[in-house]
This record gives C-alpha cells, sequence and structure tokens, in this order.
C-alpha cells in the first residue's frame, strides 16, 4: 500500500511540474515578445545613429507573422551593409535571441528587396553584397527568424530535479527497511525502554524502524545507556566522546550532540535526556 503512495505522489509531482512549466512557458513567450520588440527597436536606433540621424524616430515595430519582424523608420536614410549586419546579429546575440534568421531590406515605395542576408548555425551564413554603401532612401528592415526544430531539453532535466530528490529519499527509507532485516535476531543488543541500541552497528531499531547513529550519537547513547537514571558528568562526556581520541572540542559541540540524540529518541515519550546545569546530564526512563 505504502509503495503505491509513493508512486501516486511522485505522478502527481510530474503531473503539478509539467502544468507549472507550461504555464510558465505561455508567460514566458510574451515576455520575450515585448523583449523582441524593444531589441528591435534598438536596432533601428542604433543604425539611424550610424547613418548621421539624431532626430527622427523608429515607428513601432510590425508584427508580419510568428517568426517574421518589420522595422520601419520617420524619415529617409543612407546605411552601410556590414553596418546593419553588425548591429543585427551582436543585437540579437547579446539579447540571447535567435541565431538563425533572414534579413531583407525592401525598399518603401517599390516593396523591392534591395539587400538581404542570412545567418545559420547550421548552415554557412549568407551575407552577399556585404562591403557596400546604400544610397539614402525610405527603407523597412524586415527580420525573420527561423524555426529551430532542436528540442531544448535543459528544461526537462530540470522536472527530474525534484523527481530525482524524492526518488533518493524513499529509496533511503526501503534501503533502511531492509538494512533493519539484516540484523540477526541473536545479535546483542541494549534495551532502551521501547528502543533496541545495536552499538557495534551504530544503529536503533524501534518497531521495526531502523534509526541510524553516528559515531559520537553512538558512544553517548551508550554512557547514558549504562547509566540509567544517573547523572553523568560533563566532563566525562567530554573526555570519552572527544579527548580520548585527540579531538579539539568547540563551543556547545555536547549540547548540540545531545538535541540530535533527543530527536532520535523522540517515539519513546517515556525517554528524557535532562540537563543537569553546570553539573552534565542524566538520561530517564520510565
Amino acid at each position: 500500500m505504502k509503495n503505491k503512495i509513493y508512486i501516486f505522489a511522485l505522478v502527481l509531482l510530474a503531473v503539478c511540474i509539467i502544468s507549472a512549466k507550461s504555464f510558465m512557458e505561455k508567460k514566458q513567450d510574451t515576455f520575450s515578445e515585448k523583449h523582441l520588440n524593444i531589441v528591435l527597436r534598438n536596432i533601428g536606433h542604433q543604425l539611424l545613429l550610424k547613418s548621421g540621424d539624431s532626430t527622427s524616430t523608429v515607428l513601432p515595430i510590425k508584427k508580419i507573422n510568428n517568426q517574421t519582424f518589420q522595422i520601419e523608420f520617420q524619415n529617409p536614410f543612407i546605411f552601410g551593409h556590414d553596418d546593419l549586419i553588425e548591429l543585427i546579429s551582436k543585437n540579437l546575440k547579446i539579447n540571447y535571441l535567435p541565431s538563425d534568421y533572414i534579413v531583407n531590406v525592401l525598399n518603401c515605395n517599390k516593396s523591392a528587396v534591395v539587400f538581404g542576408f542570412e545567418m545559420s548555425t547550421k548552415n554557412d551564413n549568407l551575407t552577399p553584397c556585404s562591403g557596400r554603401m546604400q544610397s539614402i532612401g525610405c527603407y523597412v528592415v524586415q527580420i525573420e527568424f527561423l524555426e529551430n526544430t532542436s528540442t531544448n531539453i535543459y528544461p526537462y532535466l530540470l522536472l527530474l530535479i525534484p523527481l530525482a530528490f524524492m526518488g533518493y529519499f524513499f529509496s533511503k527509507k526501503i534501503l533502511k527497511n531492509e538494512k533493519s532485516t539484516q540484523l540477526p535476531d541473536n545479535e546483542e543488543f541494549i534495551s532502551i525502554g521501547s528502543f533496541q541500541f545495536y552499538e557495534q552497528k551504530n544503529v536503533l531499531i524501534h518497531n521495526s524502524e531502523l534509526i541510524e547513529l553516528t559515531e559520537n550519537e553512538s558512544k553517548l547513547l551508550k554512557i547514558f545507556a549504562e547509566n540509567q537514571n544517573q547523572l553523568v558528568d560533563r566532563e566525562r562526556l567530554l573526555k570519552e566522546i572527544w579527548e580520548d581520541k585527540g579531538s579539539i572540542v568547540v563551543g556547545r559541540s555536547l549540547d548540540v550532540l545531545v538535541s540530535k540524540l533527543r530527536k532520535k529518541l523522540i517515539n519513546d515519550e517515556g525517554i528524557k535526556i535532562i540537563n543537569i546545569h553546570g553539573k552534565g546530564y542524566k538520561m530517564t526512563v520510565e
């Protein structure tokens, strides 16, 4: 039954993440188009500055279709082919916009293509008539972004992170249960309330649940178990846990260790580790 609940939880989490991702992608599409409009207007602005025009304006960007956008200008201007190639390439690159596109410069009156080039990550770039100057005239610049058929796998890899975390968590629980069944029935243990303490393996068993202990937690619990309901001096604990093996005790290391051990024993309300101020600790077992 528990395994079915775990599987259902994983499937539900995956559905939630995918739904959230789909929603975010829709929001991102809206943001990207607004961002693209600003980038294209900036290209038009820089193109006018290159031609020596710092007063006329770039008209609103026109969307021809989902892939094609058009930059229009208030007044005629002159431009160099290389300048246009560099301006568009640089602005699209630094703003992380698509790198595959076709640019056509049209004559406003005749709607004829007076200059064009193509940038592609798959094929060689096509830049005919580069190195020339275009005479003054009324022009519009069309940029068509080519569809990229390759799939961006990174968002899907990100989906695996929470799934991997949950998988790790559940596998760890299963591994703990398996480890508990591996303990021999005749192996010696110390009874502490409703717990079985396996000192050599640094583990506690409570109602078939295995609870792992660190080496220092195990040392501390052994001292308490051998002195149940008795005060154990703080100096003795520091000596036997750290000082005897040459370790330096830092700050409140003992208090932190006791706090961690309390959490491991929380399933039995009859077990209490009491701090006797200025003297040490006492573990009482009812």
